[in-house]
């Protein structure tokens, strides 16, 4: 399984809010570097093209006014586009990016969100036609309200099912995950908006690190079942520094 990484993404100085707070992206670092099944690759910053599938010229143009701003999030979508041409070629990847993306709407964003990462990396696969659909977990605490913005009700024949699971107890929601799995038909690639604020040390208070665990693994078979294993996840929330690492590793150790 490949981890997408850059060291530019420990740069904390991008935005003073707590999805850019220091010391998050170490520990999850060093638990994977341990495990030998883990290969960590490194991305480069995605193209003005590649964001403007996403993204109108005015927001882009906004983004790049910040230098470092643009630099890291730039950076951040070419950590998602290499995570999902790994999992098109039949590795899973797990894409260890700062900032997240999935409030960047096509001309806004919000919650520390910037360029929506997901979309980005998915536009990328169908415009070279490599893809036609798509399913999107987003088991972040907060729902993806970007990746709906631009991913739902498209008109260019690029499909995309995306669930946001609401269950109240950590049993209903794997219950939730599979049942809207089972359903799913005619998918290419299933990616993961893969926040881990819904833990149970951290804002949501629901999911345990074994939870984390069978949704990484419900992805990983329903990947084999309906397009031939290829998935990816991308990191958004998180925000218990010491909890996180264990999640995210519990969740790669399901996905891998």
């Amino acid at each position: 399984m490949k981890i997408v990484f850059h060291e530019r993404y420990y740069d904390s100085s991008y935005a003073m809010d707590p999805a850019a707070s220091p010391g998050r992206l170490e520990g999850i670092v060093d638990l994977l570097t341990k495990n030998e099944e883990f290969e960590f690759i490194s991305p480069q910053p995605a193209t003005q093209e590649d964001i403007l599938r996403a993204h109108s010229k005015r927001h882009h143009d906004a983004i790049k006014r910040d230098f470092t701003l643009f630099e890291l999030s730039s950076l951040a979508a070419g950590g998602a586009i290499l995570a999902a041409e790994k999992a098109f070629e039949g590795e899973p990847s797990f894409a260890v990016i700062r900032p997240p993306g999935h409030h960047a709407s096509s001309d806004s964003c919000w919650g520390f969100c910037y360029f929506n990462n997901i979309s980005i990396s998915l536009l990328k696969l169908f415009s070279e036609g490599k893809i036609k659909s798509a399913f999107v977990l987003d088991f972040d605490l907060h729902t993806g309200d970007g990746n709906l913005n631009i991913l739902k009700n498209r008109d260019d024949g690029f499909r995309v099912e995306i669930q946001n699971p609401g269950a109240r107890t950590n049993r209903e929601y794997l219950i939730e995950v599979e049942n809207y799995m089972e359903k799913l038909e005619d998918i290419d690639i299933l990616v993961a908006s893969a926040g881990f604020d819904e833990g149970v040390d951290d804002w949501g208070g629901l999911l345990t690190p074994e939870d984390y665990t069978r949704i990484g693994n419900l992805m990983k078979r329903y990947s084999e079942k309906l397009c031939k294993g290829r998935r990816y996840a991308l990191l958004e929330g998180g925000y218990n520094h010491d909890v996180l690492p264990i999640n995210v590793k519990s969740f790669c150790n399901g996905f891998k």
